[in-house]
């Protein structure tokens, strides 16, 4: 890839740490960062409001963690921003980065015009966003009532409107349980779930609530097409057996789906995942820029805000003592390679010297529900095989301990077997 060029505005703003999204994993990191004694700390958010997803999901739990009280969505992101500007932390809002630079130099557009950054350290917290539509390819009219949850919250807690009162939820993760929270709540009555799979992706017992609030759930079901005129009026399901019927209803809410919000990566010099759809990083959150770190759900999709708050603070004491001069450089990478049914894996490489001294886990997801065992190997090596159940979009740690030493390793590979 050719190397993106950059002709500065004059008087660029100069900062030790650009953070790049207001959300908990971002707001968490500047706050450790003033903690440990960083000096001059920006938030970057092209939003109006800093506080990312929650700010949109009026309902609890959220902080209690964090904070040690049970919150709703926006009171807890209205909690992160208060504590980040009692810290000291700037929250410079209408501030989109349109590109990232080597020599931590970004390009940003904002309401007074174009400015240039130059940064000490940038952390990338850009967080995630769902898959809509159009890359779901769900044929159909294009109809009014046709949205993703993140407009369904907007909507509602932000604008005071109701886009449907009967619509049809597609998706059963977590987010999807979030969105007939909001619906029941506001007077909107879902006729039914679609679920591509042969079970809920969102755990037991939160699973539970579509049949605890009499919605029924379609397994191995999906929207083969949209149709209405002018409003949405009904929906073709399809088994996956081939069998067509036809649902009456208002709406299609699309929930989950979700992918990193890693276009600037994309874009940028640094190293995309081509598995998680994250930026590359080491155990410490460092990108193939070692003046990039990155943190929260642009590393993977998707975890909660709670753990994006930590992983954020977590990563933010990487790069303080990076600054200060107590992390130690990578001299040598080994690289660590999802094989068969592993979905994806953060941290994506591993550095030494520092085995132990950043995160002390590899975080794994596999695509499908799988049985078996986990067989982590090195140069034809057995370095840890042991029994596992695992279901898709589920968090599996492997702790980095147990694999022993590393040091001929050359890769990590990481794979489920019979």
């Amino acid at each position: 890839m050719t190397e993106p060029t950059m002709t500065e505005p004059a008087n660029p703003l100069s900062v030790d740490v650009a953070v790049i999204g207001g959300g908990p994993a971002g707001l968490s990191a500047a706050i450790e960062l003033k903690r440990r004694g960083i000096g001059q700390v920006v938030v970057f958010d092209r939003d109006v409001e800093a506080g990312g997803v929650p700010r949109h999901c009026g309902h609890p739990p959220f902080g209690l963690r964090e904070f040690g009280r049970l919150l709703t969505g926006p009171a807890y992101a209205r909690r992160l921003v208060r504590h980040a500007l009692q810290a000291g932390v700037e929250i410079r809002l209408n501030h989109a980065v349109v590109a990232l630079h080597p020599e931590g130099h970004l390009e940003l557009a904002t309401p007074d015009g174009r400015i240039a950054v130059r940064a000490k350290r940038v952390l990338l917290a850009t967080g995630i966003r769902e898959t809509p539509r159009s890359a779901r390819l769900v044929t159909g009219t294009r109809p009014v009532g046709v949205i993703n949850t993140g407009a369904l919250q907007a909507y509602v807690h932000l604008q005071g409107m109701i886009p449907f009162r009967r619509p049809v939820i597609v998706g059963t993760e977590l987010v999807s349980l979030s969105a007939i929270a909001t619906c029941l709540t506001h007077g909107m009555r879902p006729v039914a779930m679609v679920e591509a799979r042969s079970r809920p992706t969102a755990r037991w017992p939160l699973a539970l609530l579509p049949h605890l609030v009499g919605i029924p759930v379609h397994y191995r079901t999906e929207i083969a097409a949209i149709d209405g005129d002018g409003r949405v009026e009904s929906v073709i399901l399809q088994k996956q057996d081939g069998e067509r019927t036809t649902l009456a209803c208002d709406g299609v809410l699309f929930t989950g789906g979700f992918v990193p919000e890693a276009s600037l990566v994309r874009l940028s010099h640094l190293t995309l995942d081509a598995h998680s759809g994250g930026p590359r990083i080491d155990q410490f959150g460092r990108c193939s820029d070692s003046l990039y770190y990155a943190a929260g759900n642009l590393l993977r999709a998707v975890e909660t805000a709670g753990w994006s708050f930590r992983e954020g603070r977590r990563i933010a004491g990487y790069i303080a003592d990076d600054l200060q001069g107590s992390l130690a450089k990578a001299e040598r990478l080994i690289p660590i390679v999802p094989g068969r049914d592993i979905k994806l894996a953060v941290p994506q490489q591993i550095a030494l010297p520092g085995l132990l001294a950043g995160a002390r886990t590899i975080e794994l997801r596999v695509e499908e529900a799988s049985t078996g065992h986990l067989d982590v190997s090195s140069n034809g090596r057995t370095l840890l095989r042991k029994p596992l159940s695992a279901l898709p979009e589920r968090r599996i740690l492997l702790d980095l301990k147990a694999l022993g030493l590393l040091d001929d390793a050359t890769e990590i590979r990481v794979e489920m077997r019979p």
